[in-house]
């Protein structure tokens, strides 16, 4: 059987992530991401009604153009977790397909958000749930496997696709996490089983995000204990305090709830989006959150929950914002900006609960956006967080676990992928032989 793999987004970048496993005559699609980036540099870009082909030239998801010299069917389209890098062009581009979107839970639901937000286009694929641990048939000879993994937001799986030549797995984004805050540590037991059946692991494609760091990544639970470390110092405080994270990362929102109370704030959650995740990861019953528990994405709502804030006093009381990386048009750049009628006042604390995207855009924009917090008084807490990938020593287990006969960096720009080629290298693995860096648009033929 024939194995074929399209490198379609997110190898030249972090972002716009698409890969295509041809398996014969069977194809199947991983990721079809945004990069925001190319998004955020324009003003005013509403994503849901420009067309796939003016985002494609953009640079804003992936070129799946090449796509047409794979010679089979696509059989399923299957996004690893709910992040706009790796779900924010299925509106865009799965159409195309003739061809269910197969995703977990919490994954699913947030593709239905976006394919409901989307307004050129009419997407009528299946959408098909399936949970860490199960299995469906690709064709008459493969099968597709979710194997868990932990990330910075729940229900994130590494795919595999068992074909008569070996594994295929798909390992973008996880961390090692064997003490989540929410839901189950990552499976590695499975990924070792997988390595050691009768046909091993033909490929694995990794991110390399933090492949150039040192260590390991820490777990969740160290993230919350720092916070409720930062939290806990600032209980006699009786000012101001402005909490932001990744609205998609529930376990660090579940923590600020709880440590808001702990330190006698009633919590808020504001932004669109921060509404948007928590709002359904609360429905699907993924996570239980306090009856009372106020989240406002609509701006008039926002700014009546700002009002109240300020009216009872902001010493009782934590906003949960969006705009951790600077973003122009989230709660809390418009809160340094003055637009909002919360008052930041000398010695008020602002806890940046999550690092800078490393990428131009972004640094720019929480660059310019914690010095409007600064001109203001306000006090910066930064980098409360563990991130939500492996550093080296994570990849060291992977490749150690799966004894893949090929790799392919992925998630990462050139100098990005240097870190771990040289992991690979030491492993064995050799440039143009069995270690394939590649780019997007390219296609590797494996057997």
């Amino acid at each position: 059987m024939e194995i074929e793999i399209a490198t379609i987004g997110g190898y030249e970048e972090v972002g716009r992530q698409m890969t295509a496993v041809r398996a014969g005559d069977d194809v199947v699609v991983f990721d079809m991401g945004l990069n925001l980036s190319k998004v955020l540099i324009h003003d005013d870009v509403q994503t849901e009604r420009m067309h796939s082909l003016d985002l494609i030239d953009m640079g804003a998801i992936p070129d799946d153009r090449v796509m047409s010299d794979l010679e089979g069917d696509v059989k399923a389209i299957v996004p690893t977790h709910g992040h706009l890098d790796h779900i924010g062009a299925i509106s865009k581009l799965a159409h195309r397909y003739d061809a269910p979107i197969v995703a977990s839970p919490f994954t699913l639901e947030l593709v239905k958000e976006e394919i409901q937000d989307e307004s050129k286009f009419s997407v009528q694929n299946d959408l098909v749930e399936m949970d860490a641990g199960e299995t469906m048939s690709i064709g008459d000879r493969n099968e597709l496997e979710f194997v868990n993994v932990t990330h910075s937001i729940i229900d994130a799986i590494n795919p595999v696709l068992h074909t008569p030549e070996g594994a295929i797995v798909y390992g973008l984004d996880k961390r090692m996490d064997h003490t989540p805050v929410i839901g189950d540590p990552i499976d590695m037991k499975r990924f070792r089983e997988i390595g050691r059946e009768d046909n091993g692991v033909l490929c694995y494609i990794e991110d390399c995000t933090n492949a150039n760091k040192k260590g390991r990544t820490p777990s969740e639970s160290v993230a919350r204990s720092h916070l409720r470390d930062v939290m806990g110092s600032l209980e006699d405080y009786d000012g101001g305090i402005v909490a932001t994270t990744f609205s998609s990362h529930i376990a660090r929102v579940t923590s600020l709830v709880e440590f808001a109370e702990e330190i006698g704030r009633e919590p808020v959650l504001l932004g669109r989006s921060m509404e948007k995740y928590s709002g359904t990861a609360e429905r699907i019953g993924a996570v239980e959150f306090p009856d009372d528990l106020g989240m406002y994405g609509h701006r008039q709502s926002v700014d009546r929950a700002f009002e109240r804030i300020m009216n009872e006093g902001k010493e009782n009381f934590l906003p949960v914002v969006t705009g951790h990386q600077g973003e122009p048009r989230a709660m809390l750049t418009r809160m340094g900006r003055g637009e909002t009628p919360y008052q930041i006042d000398d010695g008020d604390k602002v806890i940046f609960s999550a690092r800078v995207i490393p990428e131009p855009t972004n640094e720019g924009q929480r660059y310019q956006s914690e010095k409007l917090l600064g001109m203001q008084g306000a006090r910066i807490y930064d980098d409360v967080h563990v991130s939500g990938h492996l550093r080296s020593e994570g990849h060291y287990e992977m490749l150690d676990a799966l004894q893949p006969q090929h790799v392919i960096p992925a998630h990462q720009d050139m100098a990005g992928f240097s870190g771990y080629v040289d992991l690979a290298s030491s492993e064995g693995y050799k440039l143009g032989r069995d270690l394939h860096v590649t780019s997007n648009g390219n296609t590797i033929q494996l057997v």
